[in-house]
């Protein structure tokens, strides 16, 4: 049975303002003190996993190790079918040192060239306590790649990536529409519906 989450502060285990803010957003009605690990000036562990669901847990124990708080971390990357799966969890490596995703995009897009361009996001989003124990949720929306970008609402591969049924991009949408169907909503509504109870 998933374990409940009855503290009243998490850490969001990301140095990326993006998805604090989209975690944030989607935690707002629990009552809870989010605090983000680079506002605590944690370190990034080095993603080694071999799956979104390794980085995921990596990352959240670290955080729990180096705050002995409980921490929500996300693994999340865009899976281009057509690229054997690429760049899959290393979707911000793909954008180099800087993570740079404008630099990111134009690879993806070359290198797909006339390919199927068809995708998905994944996310995953592991949440853990201190003594070790983790439980995590894998969310996906699927949808194809556009060129060129679109929109400078969202972040990551945002731009580029038009969910099935939609005529924009996430670039383009806002988020509360974005937050209703992305691959990390419905991650957080697995996370939700298992650890979490509204306070207000």
């Amino acid at each position: 049975m998933p374990r409940h989450f009855a503290e009243t502060e998490l850490i969001v285990a990301s140095h990326n303002a993006g998805k604090v803010r989209e975690i944030s957003d989607l935690l707002a009605p629990y009552d809870i003190a989010i605090r983000s690990a680079a506002s605590l000036g944690l370190p990034e562990p080095e993603e080694t996993g071999a799956s979104f669901v390794e980085n995921a847990e990596l990352k959240a124990l670290a955080a729990v190790e180096a705050s002995q708080k409980p921490a929500l971390a996300d693994d999340s990357g865009l899976v281009v079918p057509a690229l054997g799966g690429q760049p899959g969890i290393y979707s911000a490596r793909w954008g180099g040192p800087d993570r740079d995703f404008g630099l990111a995009m134009e690879r993806v897009n070359a290198e797909l060239g006339q390919g199927d361009r068809k995708a998905h996001f994944v996310a995953v989003l592991s949440l853990a306590w201190p003594g070790g124990h983790v439980e995590s949720f894998e969310g996906k929306v699927y949808g194809r790649l556009v060129w060129p970008p679109r929109g400078d609402k969202g972040f990551g591969y945002d731009p580029m990536f038009q969910a099935c049924g939609q005529t924009i991009t996430f670039g383009e949408m806002e988020p509360a529409l974005k937050h209703g169907m992305s691959h990390r909503a419905e991650a957080f509504k697995q996370l939700i519906h298992a650890c979490f109870r509204r306070r207000r």
